[in-house]
């Protein structure tokens, strides 16, 4: 088959707090891309949803209007709405009226629009910055980095030390919200600054815990306002991004404080919105930067519709995923540290649970997502001693819910804390909301993954880690677990006897332990 056979066409339609914005790229067969066209339209969605919590009907009736204009484009690329991938940001995400906003759209477009959280977004802009840096001298392996991204709505600040991921977070702080509240409290730019610095100098404090700011050497902000930075007075870097000294954006942020928003407009050509925004959010890299050791400021010159285009290709890439899912892994470990968990019996449950999940894996009918979800569940289970032992499955689960792990999103948080939730010899009940209200495919990937962990934790149930292997035989209606070498398993096979129950139900297996 020819390369141009291979050829074909990706969109991404970003509808984000300050305008709506169009990515088209052709690939081909070898998974590289190019773009061939873009469009931006502003439309202050932020606005209406930071002001009021909802998105007003002359926004929507605009919002429409402008993905139908998309959709003409796409038609003469040849392309459906079928194939187009809509995103949607903080604007929609944080609107009241996002369930109906997203159908009319769909209604009166075509487009489907997948609302994403901030979690998600922290994901997005890790392979933009992967893919863009790839060929850097400061590899993100070799460094420690905070990577940010200011936007209408949220910031978004993912740690990383010498490449590991120590933490993501999405703060409800953006170029919008921050416009908004000076603008209420009738203050002056000055005013702006100090509540701006203030905001950032506490989130750094908070975060501190988990990296330390002044042992980052590398900032890399993402975001149109630092591209715009980057353009105008930072320096070509060897890939698709720019560098900018610390002190060059500094002078460049005061050069611009200098300007009325009419002639931010006039000078980079950019809409009214964003010239609003610009200065705002500029500072916030700023006093950002103040905080750390970095020199200079790194920009890629992709975005998050890049990260969709970066995610859709690379989802096929086993080698991609399983150096992502390793990220994913030492975000959980590190969320698990901050609650002082007992990390050896934790590793050794995980182990355990994820040799019964490969062994077990013709029974399960679950892939290899399902297993990435095993295993942080495995090493999240006993989190919640951290507030009370009693009950700690009940607080293990308060915990997950309530925490943001690097790579997964919302649905996946739901249903690990589920799994963490049944890890003892509680079983699902009506009563609880949580479990019913997930979908009934993720209901039984709940039970499955659960009875897993249940046998996996009945294994160490003195947390001494004494079994140091065991051999797995099914045969008949019984699962054989032979423990390797000779050892006293009286008190694991009462705990089995105790837990087991969750998997013979799920499975229709006994479980037996010699």
């Amino acid at each position: 088959m020819s390369d141009q056979n291979n050829r074909r066409l990706e969109a991404v339609i970003e509808i984000g707090a300050t305008g709506i914005r169009l990515l088209v790229v052709e690939v081909t067969g070898d998974a590289t891309w190019l773009v061939i066209d873009r469009a931006e339209r502003a439309l202050p969605l932020g606005r209406d949803v930071f002001t009021t919590g909802i998105i007003s009907r002359e926004s929507l009736m605009q919002c429409i209007a402008i993905l139908n204009r998309y959709k003409e484009m796409l038609a003469g690329w040849g392309m459906s709405c079928e194939q187009v991938t809509v995103v949607a940001t903080s604007a929609i995400r944080e609107a009241r009226n996002r369930d109906s906003v997203v159908d009319r759209v769909a209604v009166k477009t075509g487009f489907r629009i997948k609302v994403i959280d901030g979690i998600e977004e922290n994901r997005l802009m890790y392979l933009v910055v992967d893919y863009a840096l790839s060929d850097a001298p400061m590899k993100l392996s070799k460094t420690n980095s905070i990577i940010m991204d200011v936007g209408g709505g949220s910031t978004e600040i993912m740690l990383l030390k010498k490449g590991k991921m120590v933490a993501a977070h999405s703060f409800r702080m953006g170029t919008v919200i921050i416009e908004q509240q000076t603008r209420a409290l009738m203050g002056s730019e000055k005013d702006m600054r100090r509540f701006l610095s203030d905001y950032i100098r506490t989130t750094a404090e908070n975060l501190n815990k988990e990296l330390r700011f002044d042992l980052v050497n590398q900032l890399i902000a993402i975001g149109g306002d630092a591209r715009l930075a980057a353009k105008t007075v930072g320096t070509k870097g060897n890939g698709p991004y720019a560098e900018i000294t610390r002190t060059n954006f500094f002078a460049f942020i005061e050069q611009l404080s200098l300007f009325s928003v009419e002639e931010l407009v006039q000078r980079f050509k950019i809409s009214y919105s964003d010239a609003e925004s610009l200065v705002p959010g500029l500072l916030a890299y700023q006093y950002c930067l103040e905080l750390t050791s970095a020199d200079i400021v790194v920009v890629p010159f992709f975005s998050i519709r890049e990260g969709v285009i970066i995610s859709q290709l690379s989802g096929s890439d086993d080698a991609v995923r399983e150096e992502f899912y390793v990220l994913i892994v030492d975000s959980a470990l590190n969320l698990a540290r901050k609650f002082l968990f007992d990390e050896a019996h934790s590793r050794y449950v995980t182990k355990l649970s994820l040799k019964l999940f490969d062994s077990l894996e013709s029974e399960l009918g679950l892939d290899r997502h399902a297993r990435l979800l095993l295993e942080i569940a495995s090493i999240l289970h006993d989190v919640g001693n951290f507030i009370r032992a009693s009950d700690h499955h009940i607080h293990s689960q308060y915990i997950v819910s309530h925490s943001d792990i690097f790579g997964l999103n919302k649905d996946d948080m739901n249903i690990i804390s589920n799994v963490v939730r049944y890890h003892r010899s509680e079983i699902p009940s009506p009563d609880h909301a949580a479990y019913m209200s997930l979908p009934r495919n993720e209901r039984t990937m709940v039970l499955k993954l659960a009875s897993l962990l249940r046998i996996a934790e009945a294994l160490d149930c003195g947390h001494s880690q004494h079994i140091k292997d065991f051999d797995i035989q099914l045969t008949g209606d019984t699962v054989f677990l032979r423990a390797a070498g000779t050892h006293d398993v009286t008190l694991e096979r009462l705990s089995l006897e105790e837990k087991g129950d969750l998997f013979e139900n799920v499975f229709g297996y006994n479980v037996s332990l010699s």
